[in-house]
């Protein structure tokens, strides 16, 4: 069963900049393409970005573009994003998903999902 592992998130004053970071498990992380989401308290689940599986093709959803980048290391079977001018409001628990070769943004499409990390942001 593939699994995925997130690391790096924690409290950071606005402005401040984290990277996150997660670890696939399995043989498959090179034909996969990642995704990442976010979800704040009594909010639905958001796109954030999303990597072809090799690496050529970048997707973010127009609230992070241009503060956020996501990379991936397929050496290593693991998809960072860097958060850069963080704000209030990406706080939330930030999670990373897996699908087979295309690039996609919408959360139905991904068959492997992480347990989150927490971001937060404080003004």
């Amino acid at each position: 069963q593939v699994q995925l592992v997130e690391s790096g998130g924690g409290l950071v004053q606005a402005g401040g900049s984290l990277r996150l970071s997660c670890v696939q498990s399995g043989r498959t992380f090179s034909i996969a393409a990642m995704g990442w989401f976010r979800q704040a308290p009594g909010k639905e689940r958001e796109f954030v970005a999303a990597i072809s599986r090799d690496g050529s093709t970048t997707v973010y959803a127009d609230s992070v573009k241009g503060r956020f980048t996501i990379s991936r290391d397929n050496a290593k079977n693991t998809v960072y994003l860097q958060m850069n001018s963080l704000k209030p409001e990406d706080a939330a628990v930030y999670v990373c998903a897996s699908r087979l070769y295309t690039v996609a943004s919408k959360d139905g499409e991904y068959r492997y999902w992480g347990q989150g990390t927490q971001v937060t942001v404080s003004s």
